[in-house]
C-alpha cells in the first residue's frame, strides 16, 4: 500500500494545570492517550466523541499548532514535528482548516478578497495577477461570484461565509484539509449544501478530509472512515455503514442510542 498522505502515530498529549497550591504538583490533564490513524490521498477520516474527548486536540496536533507529549504526526512521510521553521512554513501550505464558526473566523474588517487571498501572503513566489486569478478560481469553486470579492462578511449569510472559508482553505491547493465542526453552527437547512459542496470539491481536487464532529449523521454523510473518540482514545474505528448500525464498543453503542435511527438508515 502507498505511504498515507496522513499518519498520526501513539500520540499522546498532556496539559499542566495551574497549582491549586505551592506545596502540591499541578495536575495533568491526559488530552490524547496513545492515539494512531492513517488516512490514504484522496478519502475523508471522520473522528467524532463528545466534548472533551480529545478531538480538537488531535486537529491542534495535525495543523502542528502544538507540540505533542510524545508520538508523531507525519504528512507523505515527514513527521512535521522533526522539520525546521521554513520546512514547517512550507509543509503547512498542504494543510489548511476549515474553523467551526463562520462568523468568528473570518475578519470583518476585511474584504472576501483579502480573506480568501490572505494564505497566500506569505508565499512571495506567487505574483499579484496570480494571486488575483486563484483568489476568483476558488470563489467560484465554492458558488460565489466575482461581485462578492469587494463585499464585508457581514454581507453574507451563515452558510455563504462557511463557503468563503472552505475557498480561503482552497486557495494554496491542499492535499489536507482539516474540518472540525465546520457546519455546528449552521441551519439544519443550510448544512447539506455545504457538506454536499465539500464531497464536489474532494471529486474536483482531490483534497483529502480530516472531518471533526460530535455529529454522527455528518460523518455518515462524508466519510469513507470514522474513528469514535473517548476520553483521549480510540475506542471504535471503522466504515460509517458499520459502525452506526451495528456499533461495538459500549460507548459508540451510546452515542448511536442518542441518535434518531432514520438518520442512519
Amino acid at each position: 500500500m502507498s505511504t498515507p498522505l496522513l499518519q498520526v502515530t501513539d500520540l499522546v498529549k498532556h496539559y499542566a494545570m495551574p497549582r491549586e497550591s505551592l506545596f502540591t504538583p499541578p495536575k495533568v490533564v491526559q488530552a490524547l492517550r496513545g492515539v494512531s490513524f492513517s488516512v490514504q490521498s484522496g478519502r475523508s477520516f471522520g473522528i467524532v466523541g463528545e466534548s472533551g474527548s480529545g478531538k480538537s486536540t488531535m486537529a491542534r496536533q495535525v495543523m502542528a499548532l502544538e507540540t505533542p507529549t510524545s508520538g508523531s504526526v507525519a504528512l507523505l512521510g515527514q513527521d512535521l514535528q522533526g522539520l525546521s521553521a521554513i520546512e514547517l512554513r512550507e509543509a503547512r501550505r498542504h494543510i489548511q482548516m476549515v474553523f467551526q464558526d463562520p462568523y468568528g473566523s473570518l475578519d470583518p474588517r476585511q474584504t472576501v478578497a483579502r480573506i480568501v487571498g490572505e494564505p497566500l501572503s506569505v508565499d512571495r513566489s506567487v505574483t499579484t495577477s496570480e494571486r488575483a486569478s486563484r483568489v476568483h478560481e476558488s470563489l467560484l469553486a465554492v458558488g460565489l461570484r466575482d461581485s462578492d470579492l469587494h463585499k464585508y462578511p457581514h454581507e453574507f449569510s451563515g452558510g455563504q461565509r462557511q463557503r468563503i472559508a472552505i475557498a480561503r482553505a482552497l486557495i494554496t491547493r491542499p492535499k489536507l484539509i482539516v474540518a472540525d465542526e465546520p457546519v455546528s453552527a449552521l441551519d439544519v437547512s443550510v448544512q447539506a449544501q455545504v457538506l454536499n459542496l465539500m464531497m464536489d470539491l474532494q471529486e474536483q481536487f482531490g483534497v483529502t478530509y480530516l472531518l471533526i464532529s460530535h455529529d454522527l449523521a455528518v460523518v455518515q454523510h462524508v466519510c469513507d472512515e470514522v474513528a469514535v473518540m473517548n476520553k483521549g482514545e480510540i475506542v471504535e474505528r471503522g466504515a460509517p455503514s458499520e459502525l452506526f448500525t451495528r456499533p461495538q464498543h459500549p460507548y459508540t453503542q451510546a452515542l448511536v442510542a442518542a441518535v434518531p435511527h432514520a438518520k442512519f438508515d
